[in-house]
This record gives C-alpha cells, sequence and structure tokens, in this order.
C-alpha cells in the first residue's frame, strides 16, 4: 500500500493519512453532542434532568466566555436534539434566559451572523491578550472548513483579465493563518486525567438507542 503522499491508483495521491485531524475533530463534536443528550436522559427524576441541563447551560457559558465556540456548538447541539428538547416537564424547571442567550448566539440565521461577530471579537481580544486564557479561539470547525471550502471552490483563481485573484488568496492566507496562530496557543488550564478518560469513554447513546462503549 502506497504510503501518505505517494501515488495511489492511477496516479492520485493517497490523502487518507492527511485527514485523520480533521476526522478525529468531527468525531469528538459528535461524541460531545450525543454524550450531553445522554447525560441529561439518564437521571430518572425531572429535577436530577433540570440539575444536569443547567450544568452544562454553565459549561457552554463558560466556553462561550474563554472562546471555545467548538464545544459551546456541540453542547448546544446536544440540548437541543430530541430526545432532549421533548423533555418538556423538565425543561419546566430550569433557568433557561441563558440558554437562550447562548442559543442565540450560535443561530445560523444569516449564515452564523452573531457568532461571526462574536468569533471576530474574540480574535480582536486574542491580538491584544496578556495571558494565554484571553488568547484562546476555537471556531466553530465544520462552519470554518466549510468557508475555506467555498472560498476555495467558489472564487476562480484568476479573473476574467487573466490577472491572480490575489483577493481571493489573501483571504484563504488571512483565515488559514488565523487558525494556525490560534492553534499554537498554549493551553492554560491543568488536565485532569480523571475527567479526560470520562470525555473520551463514558457510554453513549446513539440516536437508535444503542449504547456506544468507546468514542465513534
Amino acid at each position: 500500500m502506497p504510503s501518505s503522499g505517494q501515488s495511489g491508483k492511477r496516479g492520485l495521491p493517497c490523502f487518507n493519512d492527511k485527514t485523520n485531524n480533521l476526522e478525529a475533530y468531527v468525531k469528538w463534536f459528535n461524541r460531545l453532542c450525543y454524550l450531553v443528550a445522554t447525560e441529561i436522559c439518564m437521571p430518572a427524576k425531572k429535577k436530577q434532568r433540570a440539575q444536569v441541563i443547567e450544568f452544562f447551560i454553565d459549561v457552554a457559558r463558560e466556553c462561550f466566555n474563554i472562546g471555545n465556540f467548538n464545544s459551546l456548538m456541540a453542547i448546544i447541539s446536544g440540548m437541543n436534539m430530541s430526545p432532549v428538547s421533548r423533555l418538556k416537564k423538565t425543561w419546566a424547571k430550569v433557568k433557561t434566559a441563558k440558554f437562550f442567550i447562548l442559543e442565540h448566539q450560535m443561530d445560523p440565521t444569516g449564515n452564523f451572523c452573531n457568532y461571526r461577530t462574536a468569533l471576530r471579537g474574540a480574535a480582536h481580544r486574542s491580538l491584544t491578550a496578556h495571558s494565554s486564557r484571553e488568547k484562546i479561539v476555537i471556531p466553530f470547525f465544520s462552519l470554518l472548513i466549510k468557508d475555506i471550502y467555498f472560498l476555495n471552490e467558489g472564487c476562480a483563481n484568476r479573473l476574467p483579465n487573466g490577472h491572480v485573484n490575489f483577493e481571493k488568496f489573501l483571504e484563504l492566507a488571512k483565515q488559514v493563518g488565523e487558525f494556525i496562530t490560534w492553534k499554537q496557543v498554549e493551553c492554560p488550564f491543568e488536565q485532569d486525567p480523571s475527567i479526560t478518560h470520562y470525555l473520551y469513554t463514558a457510554p453513549i447513546f446513539s440516536e437508535d438507542g444503542k449504547v456506544t462503549l468507546q468514542p465513534s
């Protein structure tokens, strides 16, 4: 089998290994969604479920405050899954004001207008920050990839007059460059091995009600 970077069948390059990081990001996002929904639905009593919902609302708000928009969107998506959203009596016991504010920030209306405004604010804060905590910017990853894809595929490399489309490449360089800068920020939070183990190994329910014991 050809290794990464070598040619595969018909002379096409083999990119399988090069997409591992992208796939890991998507899998983590999906796992966090289902983990949130599972943890909310597990308790038998409405009061306990409401407490779990309020806990995740506080976690989501902290994600917003530090600029972790990817986990913020995953948590909100998990709380909006049908097994959770249909728990009407449970939601009646929840103080939902903070949740609605966060949901508004990640509203897809207007091509995620509110989120993009918040992201620009976090990016500006990161540029002027003095601490690692203030430098954190973790964009909503799926939307970032979508933006870069459509910018690359939707804009011609050359203008009708044959000149290079510098505006396109400058915008691509800006978006990729920002992401590289954000990626290099050192995490200021100490990892707790027990929490990390829980996040990656806790059983979660899938949409068909089956239990997944390992990250998928």
